[in-house]
C-alpha cells in the first residue's frame, strides 16, 4: 500500500496535489494546497480534477496559490534548526563550589559524610 495521498475523484488513482474544503454557511468551495493531514470533511485532488472543478450555481469558488518557493523549510529555517539542536546538546558548565563547614567557612574536609558513633 503506497502513503502517498491520491486524488479523492473514485475512478481516479492520480497524487493529490490540493486540498478541497466547502464553507457550507457561507456557499464556498475553497481549493488550496495539500493540506497536512487528510480530514474526513476535506478532498483531496490530483492536478487535472483541481483544474475542472467547478461549484454550484450561487457558490463561490477560491483558489488559493501555491506558491511553490514556500513549499517546505528555507535554508535559514534548516540553518536555525541545526543551530537550535546543538545548542540543546552543549553541556552545562558545572559550578564548582568549596565545602564549607557548619559556621560558613571554608572546610578542608574533602567529603561531607561523617561518622556516627551509637551511645
Amino acid at each position: 500500500m503506497s502513503l502517498a495521498r491520491r486524488c479523492s475523484r473514485t475512478p481516479c488513482g492520480r497524487p493529490a496535489v490540493n486540498t478541497l474544503t466547502y464553507v457550507y454557511a457561507e456557499s464556498t468551495a475553497v481549493l488550496g494546497p495539500l493540506a497536512t493531514f487528510a480530514e474526513p470533511h476535506a478532498y483531496d485532488l490530483c492536478a487535472i480534477h483541481s483544474e475542472r472543478l467547478s461549484a454550484p450555481r450561487g457558490w463561490e469558488v477560491i483558489r488559493l496559490a501555491c506558491d511553490p518557493v514556500d513549499a517546505g523549510p528555507s535554508g535559514d529555517d534548516l540553518l536555525a534548526l541545526a543551530d537550535a539542536v546543538r545548542e540543546a546538546a552543549r553541556p552545562v558548565p558545572v559550578a564548582r563550589v568549596a565545602p564549607t563547614d557548619e559556621t560558613g567557612h571554608e572546610s578542608s574536609r574533602r567529603g561531607h559524610l561523617r561518622v556516627l558513633t551509637s551511645d
